[in-house]
């Protein structure tokens, strides 16, 4: 009877789905959190860079802008990060803030994917044809043939490999 009720009722699957989703979205969140949590917790006694000391008055300023922050309690929390000399101390300043992203996991380099090798491939069986035709004209003495059907066929392959060699958008924006 409750496998009926369930064909039945449209609003009984959109809001179980709903609740897959919504469950999905805290496992991904969580996932995420805990290995914020993970990097506080292996950086806690490294020291300081300066480049982090700016980071986190970048995020202090950016905290006193969207309004968490009022005017006394952004001084006082600087003071803390230029008196700070490890990770561990930054703990008790962004407390109830959001985590600085010093302990954002690295995005990962992305090399140029399979599928434009899939595709370079398919570029030679398509020039393949054309250029074994060229080379029968060649052989048999038909020079100019020859060269209007292998010639194209050699510069197809030569594109497409280096397109598919080529790095991605993002490393040559680096």
């Amino acid at each position: 009877m409750a496998d009926r009720e369930w064909e039945r009722r449209p609003d009984l699957r959109s809001g179980r789905a709903a609740q897959l989703g919504n469950l999905a979205g805290m496992a991904a969140a969580a996932g995420q959190e805990a290995r914020v949590v993970a990097a506080r917790r292996r950086m806690a006694s490294v020291r300081l860079t300066d480049e982090e000391r700016r980071i986190c008055f970048d995020e202090l300023a950016e905290q006193f802008a969207v309004g968490r922050l009022d005017e006394d309690e952004l001084h006082r929390r600087v003071e803390l990060v230029q008196d700070a000399v490890t990770h561990g101390d930054l703990q008790v300043i962004f407390a109830g803030l959001p985590v600085p992203p010093l302990y954002a996991q690295p995005a990962p380099a992305r090399k140029p994917g399979r599928w434009r090798w899939a595709a370079f491939v398919g570029a030679v069986w398509m020039a393949l044809p054309f250029f074994l035709v060229g080379l029968a004209f060649l052989v048999f003495g038909r020079e100019i043939a020859a060269a209007i059907f292998g010639l194209p066929a050699l510069a197809w392959v030569l594109v497409t490999w280096r397109w598919a060699s080529a790095p991605g958008r993002q490393s040559r924006r680096r």
